[in-house]
């Protein structure tokens, strides 16, 4: 589909107008962070192809986009999913998305990646007489201090088990476990991988547990494989990805599912806290009873 320059109610923004737009997205962490550093990482890394999309008004008006809001949907479209940020005392501003009929045809099934819950809620609000949604929560837990020094066990046997640097040819298994592997696509794993911090924990030469650095700034798909759980693999991954990413100049967080205490747990331990939730959600329009002519 062929990039459109601007929408009913949004325009799209210029290459040095992003470096503005992030600093504006600075003073709203955290409710901001995952659209703030997915434009960092655009910006440092360019590890895939975003459209950002302010309103008419920005900043009067501080609604804005990106386009695609995941890798991969199932028709491929630029339009078929995007991310928002709204601050949430300007909720009613958002007013404009709903009104946009030119980037969104809310007639056809839309993604939208990991979203502030109170700015899906009111988007809720206004679809549901046109649709119906299919939400996921996520828990944002961000380390915001200095990460903890906690002694670790030694990785054993130190010899065989191994933390090193994730390589291109294992995006394919990566992404073959990774929980919602229909909404990325394996070659940005492959880019992840070659732009940004990854690393695996292997045991005698063999991929065991995996952790990489998100296009949107998250530390996330940590996997571990069955046959190497409760050995320790996964904080000892959490750990160093913190610290990297920390290095790298981003704020480390992660998004957890309400129900996953194990991950809630590690995460403590490392000095993460949760900040608010998120959803994630397909939305599906009400099937139009057909007429005959």
């Amino acid at each position: 589909m062929e990039l459109l320059p601007e929408g009913k109610n949004f325009r799209l923004a210029q290459e040095d107008e992003l470096p503005e737009i992030l600093e504006f997205l600075s003073n709203f962490l955290p409710d901001a962070l995952k659209f703030h550093q997915t434009l960092r990482t655009y910006l440092n890394d360019r590890v895939w192809d975003f459209y950002f999309y302010v309103s008419k008004e920005w900043p009067d008006q501080p609604v804005c986009l990106h386009f695609p809001g995941m890798t991969q949907t199932p028709n491929g479209r630029l339009y078929e999913s995007f991310s928002v940020f709204c601050p949430l005392d300007r909720l009613e501003c958002l007013e404009l998305l709903e009104k946009e009929d030119v980037l969104i045809d809310w007639n056809q099934p839309i993604f939208l990646n990991f979203t502030h819950s109170d700015i899906m809620d009111r988007l809720e609000e206004f679809y549901q007489n046109i649709g119906t949604m299919e939400k996921v929560q996520g828990d944002i837990y961000v380390c915001s201090d200095t990460p903890s020094d906690q002694q670790l066990a030694e990785l054993v046997p130190p010899e065989e088990v191994k933390i090193e640097e994730l390589r291109k040819e294992h995006a394919q298994a990566i992404h073959e476990l990774y929980p919602a592997n229909d909404m990325e696509a394996v070659e940005v794993f492959e880019r992840l991988i070659t732009a940004l911090p990854a690393f695996g924990v292997f045991s005698s030469g063999e991929l065991a547990a995996w952790m990489v650095q998100s296009y949107y700034g998250a530390m996330f798909s940590m996997q571990t494989r069955p046959e190497y759980r409760r050995k320790g693999y996964g904080i000892h991954l959490a750990k160093c990805l913190t610290q990297i990413v920390r290095s790298r100049g981003y704020i480390p967080f992660v998004v957890i599912r309400p129900e996953n205490d194990a991950s809630q747990s590690l995460y403590h331990k490392l000095g993460f806290k949760k900040n608010y939730q998120t959803v994630r959600a397909i939305l599906r329009p009400h099937e139009r009873a057909s007429t005959d002519d």
